[in-house]
């Protein structure tokens, strides 16, 4: 397991991983992170023309290759790192909802595709607080979610993921995407 040789262990991991989850990743924003992102950026006099992207759901834009316009590739960081999507703070832990159960399940990305996540998983403590830390981001994420966008987040598909954890889900999240 990698040591904590720099600022943050993830930060050690993350900056040395060649699977970039900042590529191809398209976070959910809600109006909230949007104004939230929005208002950072302005305040740290960065551009804010076409950063976000409006399609199933609203997700930060893109480059030419596919990384996240905050993504900064010469430090491997985040611009906008104080204030990221929930999901980026959740990170390496995604979720899905099961319908039939009326529970949110809480999955770990694999080890194959995320080093951060063999670390956490190693390490049961590093886990449990992360998990904490990732319900609270991803809760707050799908109470804030449209049903529109929250639908189409759920039809992502996560196959390199182990389940870790599931509790019950708050009827009107699941209202908002029993709708046909």
């Amino acid at each position: 397991m990698t040591k904590n040789v720099g600022k943050t262990y993830s930060f050690d991991v993350c900056a040395k991983c060649e699977s970039v989850c900042c590529k191809d990743a398209n976070p959910p924003l809600t109006e909230e992170r949007q104004k939230i992102i929005h208002d950072y950026l302005l305040e740290k006099k960065y551009a804010t023309e076409n950063m976000f992207v409006q399609g199933d759901y609203v997700h930060p834009a893109s480059d030419e290759e596919g990384y996240c316009v905050f993504f900064e590739k010469n430090t491997k960081k985040c611009m906008v790192h104080r204030v990221k999507p929930e999901t980026c703070v959740a990170g390496p832990i995604t979720f899905d909802i099961n319908r039939q159960k009326g529970k949110i399940e809480f999955y770990l990305k694999k080890a194959e595709i995320c080093p951060l996540a063999q670390g956490i998983y190693e390490n049961k403590a590093r886990l449990k607080e992360h998990l904490e830390v990732a319900k609270a981001e991803i809760l707050r994420l799908v109470n804030e979610l449209d049903g529109r966008a929250l639908q189409a987040i759920l039809r992502i598909e996560e196959p390199e993921t182990i389940k870790i954890f599931e509790e019950p889900l708050q009827v009107n999240v699941l209202n908002k995407i029993n709708f046909k």
